[in-house]
């Protein structure tokens, strides 16, 4: 028997189905389809280099076109950190209540710049990395996991600023100290929740864009970075709304860990977790089902 022959004009002899199963066989499909939420995390997680690798190189290149390099992520939190004490410590007495007022700030500060900066660039994640995801195949959770890398490695000099800060103002090393870096997987993954459906959200609609610069200016002066939510909002609806939502409490437990006048709070860590939890699997459930519509608009 012989094979038929092409239809006239050239179109293919093959039936759609036939098409499909050819496609099968050789493992192709079909693009713009969103894979199952299952293949999906293999496939997310089988981009760990490439995501390492991606972080890496833009945390890096943010400074190396300045005269000083790499040193302006050390001193751009110091300048920042001794600006806002002048004006909220001693200007507008925002200390009171508080012990160790320099520490107090420096964290505050300091950890909020990188969530907020994490919140920041995840509403760029898809959008500014349009010819990366129109080009190759890969699953676009990595690109707002990547923004929360990014930020997280260019937060690391911050970090140290902040632990040495803390023990020159006199703050002793006690136990609680070892509760830091727990602190620090706890932020990363709650900022890897909001980047992720920040990104959807943004990428849904990008005047929303604009909208979330003004949320974190409103975060900024509600999260308690630079007064004591306790000594000022007091234990009412409010109060407690404002230091268990997400950005204060990140703030919370790096403060518990290592200044001694902020008393070890189980319900903040038990709290700190929920969220820590809750956040990631949301936001990469939320941006998943938005898969198939990166990159088309």
């Amino acid at each position: 028997m012989t094979a038929p022959a092409p239809a006239a004009g050239g179109d293919s002899p093959l039936s759609p189905d036939a098409a499909a199963q050819l496609a099968a066989k050789y493992g192709l499909e079909r693009g713009g389809v969103r894979p199952p939420l299952g293949r999906y995390i293999k496939e997310t997680w089988a981009q760990r280099r490439f995501l390492w690798t991606l972080s890496s190189a833009q945390s890096y290149v943010r400074n190396q076109d300045n005269y000083l390099g790499q040193l302006w992520s050390v001193l751009n939190p110091l300048l920042l950190a001794a600006a806002y004490f002048l004006i909220f410590g001693k200007l507008l007495g925002l200390d009171r209540g508080v012990d160790n007022y320099v520490g107090f700030l420096v964290i505050g500060l300091l950890v909020f710049m990188y969530s907020a900066g994490t919140m920041t660039s995840a509403s760029k994640a898809i959008s500014g990395n349009l010819s990366l995801v129109r080009s190759l195949r890969f699953p676009r959770a990595v690109l707002p996991l990547s923004v929360t890398l990014t930020e997280f490695i260019a937060f690391l000099p911050s970090v140290a600023v902040i632990l040495v800060l803390v023990l020159v103002t006199g703050e002793p090393l006690t136990v609680h100290w070892l509760l830091f870096p727990v602190a620090m997987g706890l932020i990363v993954a709650i900022n890897a929740g909001i980047a992720l459906i920040v990104a959807r959200i943004v990428h849904s609609s990008r005047d929303l864009r604009n909208l979330i610069t003004l949320v974190v200016r409103l975060l900024r002066y509600v999260s308690g970075v630079f007064f004591s939510i306790t000594t000022f909002a007091g234990h009412g609806l409010v109060g407690t709304v404002m230091l268990y939502q997400p950005f204060a409490v990140i703030l919370d437990i790096v403060r518990q860990s290592l200044l001694s006048d902020t008393p070890f709070n189980p319900t903040t860590w038990y709290v700190a977790l929920g969220w820590a939890i809750v956040l990631p699997v949301i936001g990469f459930i939320f941006f998943w089902r938005a898969e198939a519509t990166y990159g088309r608009n």
